[in-house]
């Protein structure tokens, strides 16, 4: 079948796009020109669209992207929404209206993206759940404004941006995009297209991928693209071969049981988030500070773990939860811890005809856990430094909230995961080391501190210097010890 999009409600030939022509790009060349490049790796949010998603249940949801970084091969027989498809003049959207009314377009170029994530959030199921209370991050109608956290506005109008946030009220019942999600999602469908700069595959199973990959292990796999789109876009690569496994369902899948969470590579960071449903604290503490919400909603945990890159958010929190990976290929399946799969820079264990099907997070998981996350903004960045703590004392000690009964108690077991210092992720086992089987105080976890300061080979870069990394190991053990003691036992209050 001819590769085509259905793009606001009218259904387009996609063309020899190959794999290196971006949703963006392609919409841009159809004369579709709202969304706009502007950082061309997903940071600012212009080139936002909407997108019809699996919601799990059967129904359909929308969902915000960046296009700026996702193949437009990967959305043959797809449903693509642009800010041009959502209103028109004299008929605007209720979020197009209430920007306008409340001054929130000023130059205007960021405001299509805006518009795109507040109307994904605007559908979002149970949103004006919250009755009237709200507080910094959400309003008195429920909305989430971390939904705009990978929206950028170049003339400081953010106010009026929030008012008109504030100001949404339900969709009306007969509104055809919320009609629209009580159908499903459309199913993925097995594409082949290509250019003369490359080949875009999406095989319809995982057998197929495989095959694919033992036939040409240098192929390029992409599922959330968040990482390959900035290579196509800044560093200007090209893959002569590119295979979307984003909608394999084999890759997709989720089960939580007694012993273990099998979670599937290609499942986007929010849709784990929504499965997870708290139940991994210590990934509930990642998922919010991982670059964006219109990131995460393609970024994938294979997808971070497959690039192997030192400055992922992940790999720390996994490392911590003694995660393994379950590695496929056409000649079989086997399990590696990931503690053992990081090899070098950019390297590890992962052979070129496999890649990564499942991760695995044992249970129970530890019940005192924390991740710091240094970097120089709150959202939207990547950490110079990133620590994750997995901590059992003995004798039951820890709460529901994770801090610690009392001082003193004994250190079971711990687990550091670190990111940033060394040319891979890593566990701090010295100061996992001075730390087991001794009594969880001060002077203890001091000593610790300056175990954890020598981890690693740190060194200088634009996000940070070697030595702010290495102070930056000490005083997060620190600070998780005050974070995970209580008031009462120690005098001192929970930064």
């Amino acid at each position: 079948m001819e590769p085509r999009v259905v793009v606001n409600g009218r259904d387009r030939r996609l063309g020899e796009v190959g794999g290196h022509v971006t949703l963006l790009e392609w919409l841009r060349g159809s004369g579709l020109t709202g969304c706009k490049e502007g950082c061309a790796e997903g940071e600012c949010g212009a080139c936002a669209v909407l997108v019809a998603r699996d919601d799990g249940q059967g129904r359909a949801c929308w969902v915000a992207i960046n296009a700026c970084l996702v193949p437009a091969a990967a959305f043959d027989q797809q449903e693509v929404v642009t800010a041009e498809g959502l209103g028109r003049p004299g008929q605007l959207h209720p979020v197009q209206r209430e920007m306008a009314e409340r001054g929130g377009s000023q130059c205007g170029y960021c405001t299509p993206g805006f518009i795109c994530s507040m109307a994904a959030e605007y559908y979002r199921p149970g949103r004006g759940e919250m009755n009237g209370h709200h507080d910094d991050e959400h309003g008195p109608n429920g909305f989430d404004l971390h939904a705009l956290s990978g929206n950028l506005c170049r003339c400081t109008g953010y106010r009026p941006i929030k008012d008109a946030a504030y100001a949404l009220g339900p969709p009306e019942a007969a509104d055809p995009f919320l009609t629209r999600l009580d159908e499903p999602a459309p199913a993925p469908a097995a594409t082949a297209t290509s250019s003369a700069q490359g080949r875009y595959v999406r095989p319809a199973s995982l057998a197929g991928a495989l095959g694919l990959l033992a036939a040409e292990p240098d192929a390029r796999l992409v599922a959330g693209s968040t990482d390959w789109g900035v290579e196509l876009n800044i560093g200007h690569r090209r893959a002569a071969l590119t295979v979307g496994i984003d909608r394999i369902p084999e890759l997709r899948e989720f089960s939580a049981g007694r012993d273990q969470i099998d979670i599937g590579a290609a499942l986007s960071l929010s849709e784990i988030e929504s499965r997870l449903a708290g139940r991994v604290p210590l990934l509930a503490q990642v998922f919010p500070q991982f670059a964006s919400r219109l990131i995460r909603n393609g970024a994938t945990l294979g997808g971070n773990l497959g690039t192997a890159s030192p400055i992922g958010d992940t790999p720390p929190a996994l490392l911590a939860l003694d995660a393994s990976l379950v590695l496929a290929s056409s000649r079989g399946e086997r399990e590696v811890r990931l503690a053992g799969y990081f090899t070098g820079y950019r390297q590890s264990v992962r052979r070129p005809d496999e890649l990564i099907k499942t991760i695995r997070v044992p249970l129970p998981v530890a019940p005192v856990t924390a991740f710091h996350k240094i970097a120089k903004r709150r959202f939207d960045d990547i950490s110079g430094v990133a620590v994750a703590y997995a901590l059992t004392l003995g004798g039951g000690a820890g709460t529901a909230d994770g801090t610690a009964r009392t001082e003193g108690a004994t250190v079971e077991s711990i687990r550091i995961g670190l990111g940033g210092v060394a040319a891979t992720p890593l566990r701090a086992l010295a100061a996992e080391e001075a730390l087991t089987g001794r009594p969880w105080t001060r002077e203890v976890v001091t000593a610790a501190a300056a175990e954890m300061a020598g981890t690693g080979t740190p060194m200088s870069d634009h996000r940070a210097s070697q030595a702010y990394r290495i102070a930056m190991l000490r005083n997060s053990l620190l600070k998780f010890y005050v974070e995970t003691t209580t008031p009462a036992s120690t005098g001192e209050a929970r930064s």
